[in-house]
């Protein structure tokens, strides 16, 4: 496991060495062999560590690694753009299993985020929660809907259908299908945060149904 997560460290962390590498590797092949179809592999191998190194990085350092915390001990701007945004430089300690800390480094555009989302967000947390394979920390995946950031953009999000259907229901409160949006908004909310107001919320939007059919 640790040499794995090494090798996904390298390639998703230097990506112009890995296509050198993926060059001398099947390049070597294809003289060895006189066969050139060795080189075939290279430019879509290439590609796909382009786009999805990191994605398969953070995939499996979330199935087989530990969790732990991590601190980042450093946040510089480049000059460098992704998507208009300018891509941050990262430098962090990771708390290994003795207690220890160790170093490590990531930028924007190799971090390694679980969930797997198109977006990149790093939470400014004090403790990030993370996890690695124990004797390589440096390489670690960020848990994202784990950390303080995380479950707080987790909670708005869960909140926007219930703020939505309120405005369609303080529009119009004799219509059902307003009503019936507002309860199901409110009823998939709670399911994850338990909130004794809108409990009682459902009740009463409830009763008026009932005095409405």
């Amino acid at each position: 496991m640790v040499l794995i997560s090494k090798i996904l460290f390298f390639t998703s962390h230097h990506g112009f060495y890995t296509v050198v590498l993926l060059f001398a590797f099947f390049g070597l092949l294809s003289y060895l062999t006189k066969k050139a179809w060795f080189l075939i592999p290279i430019i879509p191998l290439a590609i796909l560590n382009g786009f999805g190194g990191q994605f398969l990085n953070a995939w499996f350092l979330n199935k087989y690694g530990v969790e732990s915390t991590a601190i980042i001990t450093s946040d510089v701007e480049t000059n460098s753009t992704l998507n208009d945004m300018y891509i941050h430089d990262y430098e962090a300690i990771v708390k290994k299993q003795d207690g220890k800390y160790t170093t490590t480094f990531f930028s924007t555009t190799t971090a390694a985020i679980y969930p797997i989302r198109n977006s990149i967000r790093i939470p400014v947390d004090k403790d990030i929660p993370v996890k690695y394979i124990p004797g390589y920390e440096k390489n670690m995946v960020i848990l994202y809907d784990q950390s303080r950031e995380g479950k707080i953009v987790l909670q708005n999000e869960k909140m926007a259908p219930v703020n939505s259907a309120r405005i369609k229901y303080e529009a119009d409160r004799t219509n059902k299908q307003f009503i019936e949006e507002y309860i199901a908004a409110l009823e998939d909310y709670v399911k994850d945060y338990d909130d004794e107001t809108y409990r009682e919320k459902i009740k009463v939007l409830k009763q008026e149904l009932r005095q409405l059919k």
